[in-house]
């Protein structure tokens, strides 16, 4: 693989469509070799473009805008980071031979829809899904709720950690689910997918890595798996590796390499399964780095930023486990256009502790603005410690 140096002729110029803290760690291993980073976003001073070599605000769902963009960049890789993407325009340009959308535009375009991937997973690969249907009034997921059974859960079709989705107990909250995921998608359609609930002991992430190996072909490797705990669709703590029966472990990583061959390109994929003893269930599949997978950047030799970094570059990787690991989330707690941080020092005495502030400029009361990290001699002791020290860290306003 030939790399050249950054911001010369010769540069090996990668875009980041989406430039949050997953896409600031691509943005930081990208840059280890060697490459030349530009970093999109819909707002400035997103935590990628903080470290990039240029960045840019664009709406990327204006197919035209990001044309435009790519045009005048002349990228040789770009790598969506996020689902609110013209993907038809992304399409487009690869066929046109302007650049290489990783791992591919088709993936980009049916993983960032839950309706393609869905439809992909269940009805072409054949693989084991929870009951769904799609919706495209609040009659219709009426009807589909019905048909799925209650409880069950509500999302847009196109949305990401989280937003927009519900959990319906009974049939008098279909209306407030419909309302809530109309507000929360990410495109101008009408449509949610309504699925009915698995009994599961526990749900996982199967990091997923296809890159080029020793023969100069495609190569499928898989982490150790990723356990996670998610409140209303958003995670707020994953620990790896997650334990499993042999034969679970098997069933999840078939389950994986079939979604992701049938996804094909290069890169890590985020393979999110559901766990119920020896049983596995496919649910979604993120084509980049997943938030759960945070974790690895202290579990990991590589972690999934660098494998995938690695991968699309088309360098070796290795995902071999270095020590238990786990992360808790850190959220703003308030409203507030600027804010700052206490307790690091004493999030950062926790023994075997790291901590990421991804330098959001604005908070939420649920955003996500850093995440507690830390080791242990096992995954309880590491959670225990992740917990610890993300309890340290106290949001304040920055005014």
């Amino acid at each position: 693989m030939r790399i050249g140096t950054p911001l010369t002729k010769g540069a090996t110029r990668v875009m980041l469509l989406g430039s949050g803290e997953l896409g600031k760690e691509v943005a930081i291993e990208l840059q280890r070799y060697g490459a030349e980073v530009i970093a999109v976003d819909r707002y400035a001073n997103a935590p990628a473009q903080q470290v990039a070599h240029r960045s840019y605000v664009i709406q990327m769902t204006d197919g035209a805008a990001l044309r435009a963009l790519i045009e005048k960049e002349r990228p040789h890789l770009i790598v969506p980071e996020i689902e609110a993407i013209a993907t038809d325009e992304l399409a487009k340009i690869e066929a046109e031979g302007l650049a290489e959308v990783i791992p591919t535009a088709r993936a980009a375009q049916l993983t960032m829809n839950r309706e393609g991937i869905r439809r992909l997973a269940a009805e072409e690969l054949g693989l084991p899904t929870s009951p769904y249907a799609f919706a495209a009034s609040a009659d219709e997921l009426k009807a589909g709720a019905a048909k799925v059974g209650f409880p069950c859960f509500v999302k847009p079709v196109m949305s990401s950690s989280g937003k927009g989705q519900s959990y319906v107990e009974n049939e008098g909250g279909v209306q407030a689910a419909w309302d809530y995921a109309m507000s929360a998608g990410r495109v101008e359609r009408q449509l949610v997918i309504v699925e009915g609930r698995i009994d599961f002991d526990y749900e996982i992430t199967q990091l997923t890595v296809r890159a080029r190996g020793a023969s100069g072909e495609i190569e499928t490797q898989f982490c150790d798996p990723v356990g996670h705990v998610q409140v209303k669709g958003d995670y707020v703590e994953s620990w790896q590796p997650q334990a499993m029966s042999p034969k679970a472990l098997f069933r999840a990583r078939d389950i994986a390499k079939k979604v992701t061959d049938a996804l094909g390109g290069r890169g890590i994929f985020g393979v999110e399964l559901f766990v119920k003893g020896d049983d596995v269930w496919f649910s979604e599949v993120s084509p980049r780095p997943h938030d759960t997978g945070l974790v690895t950047l202290v579990s990991q030799f590589q972690s999934e930023f660098a494998l995938h970094a690695r991968a699309i570059l088309g360098l070796p990787v290795s995902t071999k486990l270095l020590a238990p690991g786990a992360s808790a989330v850190i959220y703003g707690g308030l409203e507030e256009k600027a804010i700052a941080f206490e307790g690091l020092d004493r999030a950062l005495a926790v023994p075997g502790s790291e901590v990421r502030l991804f330098g959001k400029p604005e908070s939420f009361q649920r955003r996500r603005m850093g995440v507690a990290l830390a080791r242990g001699a096992d995954t309880g002791e590491a959670r225990g410690r992740a917990r610890e020290a993300a309890a340290c860290v106290k949001p304040v306003s920055g005014k």
